[in-house]
């Protein structure tokens, strides 16, 4: 049955389910300011239409040769998933050439892309999270955060895009599961439209999602335990608590799986640092700081362990960082769990 006739069913508890059809180029338009002059509105569009085709080859994957590897490595040294190379080259093709977007930072690239010196956006993204899922057959998704630039007179700098999250317009990501989800936010709330393939337009599931009073899920990988500080593991032994919010844990290994999961359903996040890695894995720049920004929106947060990850001040594009994003209860109390003394 076609979305066009749609039953999204009940709304998760933090959200409100739309009421009839509405796209995501009209939901766009309604919600931009009177004096907007709809360049970021296109933006979006345009990154949705990148979502759209990148959906499209994850769905046949298999049929079009595009599992497996690469052959090359990314500038992190992970190996490139042919999917990865893919969906980067789509994410440039539609963020160039239309006077919008400035400056490209990706994961799969080493170096920042000049796109049009005198255009007002930065676009930072991870065009394929969790590739290495990509031939299990798990959900993966592209992570996005925009910066409007403070100057778009003068030539780009760093500073354009080492910027702390707080100063992020938008961020959202692309979810390629069961059904492909684009959810962003603009600063006023997050959204979460579903693709309909059959008429290939995003429409409005669910408006200003927010985190569940009651947390359902915490999200990490118990294998890395033995590999944590004291501070992770008495997380882990509160949480389990009869007197806590959560004990069920459930892990996907794809950050914006377990994202969403949570952000529906109530729960955290966490790839931690290591005693022999406390950088921790996740990137900050397009990764941690675009999902702690759409924590917030929806009234959680989003931490490194020691301070709101919005608040960091990246010093490189492919800065690491240990990343626990969600519900705002939980991130506090793993805080203050790291915060101990041993």
């Amino acid at each position: 049955m076609s979305t066009l006739d749609p039953d999204p069913g009940p709304p998760p508890v933090g959200g409100r389910a739309a009421e009839g059809v509405i796209t995501i180029e009209r939901f766009l338009a309604d919600h931009q300011p009177a004096t907007a002059t709809g360049s970021l509105s296109r933006l979006l569009d345009d990154i949705a239409l990148a979502g759209k085709l990148i959906a499209s080859r994850t769905r046949r994957a298999g049929l079009t040769k595009l599992l497996g590897k690469a052959g090359a490595v990314n500038p992190q040294g992970e190996e490139q998933q042919l999917l990865d190379v893919y969906a980067d080259d789509v994410m440039t093709s539609l963020l160039s050439g239309h006077g919008r977007v400035c400056v490209i930072v990706s994961e799969e690239q080493p170096e920042p892309l000049l796109v049009d010196e005198s255009a007002p956006y930065v676009v930072v993204h991870d065009p394929l999270d969790g590739s290495s899922n990509i031939d299990s057959n798990v959900s993966v998704g592209t992570i996005f955060g925009i910066y409007r630039r403070e100057n778009a007179s003068i030539p780009p700098t760093s500073d354009d895009w080492l910027r702390p999250g707080r100063d992020l317009t938008a961020a959202g990501y692309v979810l390629y599961g069961t059904s492909t989800m684009l959810v962003y936010s603009a600063g006023e709330g997050v959204h979460a439209f579903t693709l309909d393939p059959e008429v290939g337009e995003f429409l409005l599931t669910w408006s200003d999602l927010r985190y569940p009073e009651d947390p359902a899920y915490y999200s990490l990988n118990l294998a890395s335990a033995p590999q944590w500080e004291q501070g992770m593991r008495r997380f882990v032994d509160w949480l389990h608590r009869d007197d806590t919010p959560t004990s069920t844990q459930r892990y996907i290994g794809s950050a914006v799986a377990d994202f969403h999961r949570n952000l529906l359903h109530g729960g955290v996040f966490g790839y931690p640092g290591e005693v022999d890695r406390p950088e921790g894995k996740l990137r900050l720049v397009y990764e941690g700081a675009p999902l702690a920004f759409l924590a917030e929106q929806a009234g959680g947060r989003g931490s490194d362990g020691i301070r709101d990850l919005l608040d960091i001040q990246p010093t490189s594009i492919h800065q690491r960082t240990p990343v626990f994003v969600g519900d705002r209860q939980l991130v506090d109390q793993l805080e203050a769990c790291l915060f101990r003394e041993t």
